[in-house]
C-alpha cells in the first residue's frame, strides 16, 4: 500500500515536473523563435530560469553570429529592404540588404530593420545647428556603431540576427533629418505598407520636410510617393533655376508634373497649399554608389 503510493507519488511529481518543463520550452521558443534543442539546452543550463536562458540563447546566438558573419563576409547582399521612421520634427531613412527575398521578408529581419531604425531616430534628436532643417548621412561604419536602446552596438545586433538566420547582412547606409519651428517631416516608401508610418518598409523610401500654416499629412505623404516615383534631385528655386522644356527629363521637383495629377506642376500644388518643400531624401534599394560611398545627391537651392 506504502510504496503503491510512492510510485504515484513520483509518477505525478515527474509527469508535473514534465509539464512545467514543457510550458516553459514553448514559452521560451515563442519569445525567442529559437530551436528547440537550443531551448531546451538554455534551460538547462540555466536551471529552468527563463530569463537567465533567453539571455544565454541571445549571447550564443551572437557569439554565433560574429563567426557567421566573418564566413559570410564575402557573400553578395543584393535583396533587403529600405525602411523610414518619422516622428514629427524628426525622420530617419535605413537601408539594410541581405542575400535572399526570403530573408527581407523575415520577422527578425525586420526586427532588425527597426532597431537600426530607432538609433538612426534617436541620432537624428542630437542635431543642433541652428539651421532649419539639418540632415547627416550615415556610412556603413557610423551606423554600425550606433548604440541601441539595449546599449548594445547596432553590429552586434546585425550579429544576433546573422546567427539566428543564418545569411549575410548588411546595414548599409542611413540618413536622419531634424526639422525646427512649424516645419514637419513626413515619410512614406514603395510599396506602400499595409500599416502606417511611423515604421514603413519598401523597396524605395523618401523623407520631406515641408513648412505650411496648417498640417499637411496627406499633402506630406502625397509629396513622399511623388519623390520616390519622380526621383528628383533637388527642390529648386523660380529665383534661379528655370524649367526644361522636356518635361519628362526634369530634375527640379518644383517643376516637374505632380505624380497625382499631372495637369499641376508641384510648384502649384505647393502653392494651393501654402506650403515649401525645404528638403526631401530618397533611396532605392541596391542603387549605385560612387566608390561605395553615400552620396548626397538633393541639392536645395535658395
Amino acid at each position: 500500500m506504502i510504496s503503491s503510493r510512492i510510485i504515484r507519488f513520483f509518477h505525478t511529481n515527474n509527469l508535473l515536473w514534465q509539464s512545467s518543463n514543457k510550458s516553459l520550452l514553448a514559452k521560451l521558443r515563442k519569445k525567442t523563435g529559437f530551436t528547440f534543442a537550443n531551448c531546451k539546452k538554455a534551460l538547462e543550463v540555466n536551471s529552468n530560469d527563463i530569463q537567465k536562458a533567453e539571455a544565454w540563447l541571445k549571447e550564443q546566438a551572437q557569439q554565433h553570429g560574429w563567426v557567421q558573419a566573418a564566413k559570410l563576409q564575402g557573400r553578395s547582399t543584393t535583396q533587403g529592404l529600405i525602411a523610414v521612421i518619422v516622428d514629427k520634427n524628426y525622420g530617419a531613412l535605413v537601408e539594410i540588404n541581405c542575400e535572399t527575398d526570403f530573408v527581407a521578408r523575415n520577422k527578425k529581419f525586420h526586427g532588425l530593420a527597426e532597431t537600426v531604425l530607432t538609433a538612426t531616430l534617436n541620432h537624428a534628436t542630437t542635431l543642433n545647428s541652428n539651421d532649419e532643417v539639418e540632415r547627416t548621412l550615415l556610412d556603413m561604419e557610423t551606423l554600425k556603431s550606433l548604440p541601441a536602446k539595449d546599449g548594445k552596438s547596432l553590429a552586434d545586433h546585425s550579429a544576433l540576427t546573422i546567427g539566428s538566420i543564418g545569411e549575410n547582412i548588411t546595414l548599409r547606409r542611413a540618413l536622419c533629418m531634424r526639422v525646427q519651428g512649424d516645419a514637419v517631416v513626413f515619410g512614406g516608401t514603395h510599396p506602400a505598407p499595409m500599416n502606417p508610418i511611423p515604421i514603413s518598409f519598401g523597396r524605395y523610401g523618401a523623407l520631406v520636410a515641408v513648412k505650411g500654416k496648417e498640417d499637411k499629412m496627406i499633402l506630406g505623404t502625397q509629396l513622399c510617393q511623388h519623390i520616390i516615383g519622380m526621383n528628383p534631385l533637388k527642390v529648386g528655386d523660380n529665383t534661379v533655376d528655370q524649367p526644361i522644356l522636356d518635361v519628362d527629363n526634369e530634375t527640379c521637383l518644383i517643376y516637374q508634373e505632380f505624380l497625382l495629377d499631372p495637369s499641376l506642376s508641384v510648384q502649384q500644388v505647393l502653392k494651393d497649399a501654402q506650403v515649401e518643400v525645404l528638403d526631401f531624401a530618397r533611396f532605392e534599394l541596391g542603387e549605385k554608389l560612387n566608390g561605395d560611398k553615400l552620396l548626397d545627391s538633393v541639392e536645395v537651392c535658395g
